[in-house]
């Protein structure tokens, strides 16, 4: 018995050795790309943001007064964009953003609101189509390394959507990246386009060539697209720093278990050694008695 237990821990010490090198592996590929990531979300920020500082310019020449991004209606359909991941082993990341949506559902559900989700990654896919939700379209292999591309066909997508009234309303599920070590599931409300206000501070007079608002045509499908894409790079930068998280903690999981297995061998041939002593000692007494 003690040389079976022996074999079975050391079959499970180097199986818990494997899935050690492979968790450690990924820990060290989440941790390089968290630079870059990061990179990517705080190189997005001026474009937006001279998106908006232009928008408030143009909007107070009196422009977009009746552009159809930002008209309101009565919502009846709301579209639910969702952005989780296309892989696991990432912690709670992707469920974390999934459980914040599907409240959202609910409640809508609740109010007798329809939803049209946009769905964003594999797992958000396969959650909400096996519950027998209306996926209204899904976007895979996305969340590794969003484009900006991408941002442009999900925000063209969306936005054609809400022209043609399909929704009233479209709601952003994403995680916020805070910091490497916090990423926060967030919501935002990308349609209709609320106008930003217009900042404090001595107003300067500008001509517009062409007209304020056929530049507004052009700056308000720009600025959701960015939108979008600002929310895709937060997303991902958090799905790398979450795996990251989720490996390490199951590397130490694994040098945790690799040591108690190893005690436990460790016995285990303590007690096949004793168990062996044992029966010398039994048969060289059983020899001596014979000879008497």
């Amino acid at each position: 018995m003690a040389g079976a237990a022996l074999r079975d821990t050391r079959r499970r010490i180097k199986s818990v050795e494997a899935t050690k090198k492979i968790t450690r592996a990924m820990e060290l590929i989440a941790a390089s790309r968290i630079p870059k990531a990061t990179a990517r979300v705080e190189g997005s920020k001026p474009y937006t943001a001279k998106l908006v500082e232009v928008i408030e310019n143009v909007g107070a020449a009196g422009a977009g007064g009746g552009h159809r991004l930002l008209q309101r209606r009565e919502p009846e359909t709301y579209g639910l964009l969702i952005v989780s991941s296309d892989r696991g082993m990432a912690g709670a990341y992707a469920s974390n953003i999934i459980r914040l949506a599907e409240q959202r559902i609910a409640e809508l559900e609740r109010s007798g609101k329809d939803v049209f989700i946009y769905a964003v990654g594999k797992k958000a896919q396969a959650y909400f189509r096996y519950r027998g939700y209306r996926i209204e379209q899904a976007y895979l292999g996305v969340t590794d390394r969003p484009g900006y591309g991408n941002a442009r066909a999900i925000g063209n997508a969306v936005m054609e959507a809400y022209a043609s009234e399909r929704i009233d309303v479209l709601e952003a599920f994403f995680t916020r990246f805070d910091s490497a070590m916090t990423q926060t599931p967030a919501t935002y409300e990308v349609l209709p386009i609320t106008p930003p206000e217009t900042r404090e501070g001595p107003a300067v007079s500008y001509e517009f060539e062409p007209s304020p608002d056929q530049i507004l045509n052009q700056l308000l499908p720009r600025y959701v697209e960015a939108l979008v894409f600002n929310m895709l790079l937060e997303a991902s930068a958090s799905e790398h720093s979450a795996r990251r998280r989720a490996m390490k903690a199951a590397t130490d999981n694994a040098e945790d278990l690799i040591k108690n297995l190893t005690v436990q061998a460790n016995r285990a041939r303590q007690a096949e050694i004793t168990t062996a002593i044992t029966e010398i000692v039994g048969g060289a007494e059983a020899l001596v008695d014979t000879k008497k």
